[in-house]
């Protein structure tokens, strides 16, 4: 009788061991969804490890995409941020897992603000401040989002999904993760990896642009030598961009602020270990978290969609806008330009804010023109301004549709 029992008991447990299983889950309830999301998991690993395609952050968002589309892990549930708000209430009744207590603080705005206080903290305005007008092609740059933003509305998203595709084309994660959690949270998979996929890309998207947009006389244009730029001028720039910003445009303030909170951090000097601490032990923690989070909101349901291929289409469109606008309005500006003061149009594109690649590109395709232009530095200029401007569009965008 005992051996009955016994056996019974052993022939249960192995029957609830095998229920629970996600390969059970997967072919009992054919949810092919998480398969395939699974095979993308897989992909985008390859694509940071093997390609090594912005794999600090890409990694950790194709682990966390993995993590989420296990069935049966429980790591990640959707119904606690339904609508877009967050359910405290359902955090007592359910048994929230370890990515939904993570999310927080993706939700709360939280980890997309620290990582602008270690780009502040790793960022040298010292090309801008001594060249103002490159505020200008940072500015350009950002057209993109705006023309995404009416292009993806005239498709059928809403004004706040629409919002939150343009920021795409401001090359600038942190800020496209920061705007789409406010705006529309339920495509944040889809637009994180969008974001830092065309960030990975942009040795392979702007060059064409570029040069098509360019004469080759125009790609030879030496430029000048900037000017040094005083102590005194990089501790205040960071005070009073902030102050003048967050006044104008509060949405932007936690953005802007945490990111010239960076840099003065830097700038200063009496801070030296506050500075490197955000520059790689807070970054790089921040780095983790953030990633596996957003990777776990790119469940089947939500990222194998039409709307996923529209957004991805419409996210290479903005970066695209914005890289032609930045160098289109370059030479805007050389028409009232005097022939020894005149600029190299391909600093332009670098008015995207995917720091420090496209004023790289910039330099890179100079120098294919003329070996001996330097380009870098000047490109820095629209770069970093970049990094300014696409925070303050999502301001803008939050002032709005928020």
């Amino acid at each position: 009788m005992f051996t009955f029992l016994a056996s019974n008991f052993a022939l249960e447990s192995l029957e609830k061991f095998i229920g629970s299983m996600g390969f059970t889950a997967i072919f009992a309830n054919m949810q092919w969804g998480n398969l395939a999301m699974i095979c993308i998991a897989f992909f985008l690993l390859w694509l940071a490890i093997k390609k090594q395609y912005e794999p600090m952050l890409l990694m950790t968002i194709a682990f966390g995409m993995l993590l989420t589309n296990l069935p049966g892990a429980g790591l990640f549930h959707e119904s606690l941020f339904a609508g877009g708000h967050v359910h405290w209430g359902e955090f007592v009744k359910q048994n929230p897992g370890l990515l939904d207590y993570l999310y927080l603080g993706v939700k709360l705005g939280i980890y997309p603000c620290l990582i602008f206080v270690g780009v502040g903290a790793m960022t040298d305005f010292g090309p801008l401040i001594a060249n103002p007008k490159s505020f200008l092609l940072g500015a350009a740059a950002q057209a993109g989002i705006f023309i995404t933003f009416l292009a993806a509305f005239a498709l059928g998203f809403t004004p706040e999904q629409a919002g939150s595709i343009g920021i795409i084309g401001g090359a600038d994660g942190p800020t496209a993760i920061f705007l789409t959690s406010k705006l529309a949270p339920e495509l944040l998979g889809p637009i994180a990896v969008a974001a830092y996929s065309y960030m990975a890309l942009v040795p392979v998207i702007q060059p064409p642009i570029m040069r098509a947009l360019t004469t080759k006389k125009e790609r030879m244009i030496k430029m000048n030598t900037l000017r040094t730029v005083s102590k005194t001028e990089r501790i205040v720039f960071p005070i009073v961009l902030a102050s003048i910003i967050s006044l104008l445009l509060p949405d932007a303030a936690p953005l802007i602020g945490s990111l010239m909170l960076g840099n003065l951090m830097k700038e200063c000097g009496v801070v030296d270990r506050l500075s490197k601490t955000v520059q790689n032990e807070l970054m790089n923690i921040v780095v983790i978290f953030l990633g596996l989070t957003v990777g776990a909101t790119a469940t089947a349901d939500t990222f194998l969609s039409p709307a996923t291929l529209k957004i991805l289409l419409m996210g290479i469109v903005a970066f695209g806008i914005g890289s032609a606008c930045g160098v289109l309005l370059a030479k805007f500006m050389n028409l009232f330009a005097k022939e020894g003061n005149k600029i190299n149009p391909l600093i332009g594109s670098a008015g995207v804010s995917a720091v420090p690649m496209a004023a790289r590109v910039s330099q890179k395709e100079g120098q294919r023109e003329n070996p001996s232009n330097f380009l870098l530095m000047h490109a820095m200029g629209p770069n970093v301004a970049g990094v300014v401007g696409s925070a303050v569009a999502a301001g803008i965008l939050l002032s709005f549709l928020g």
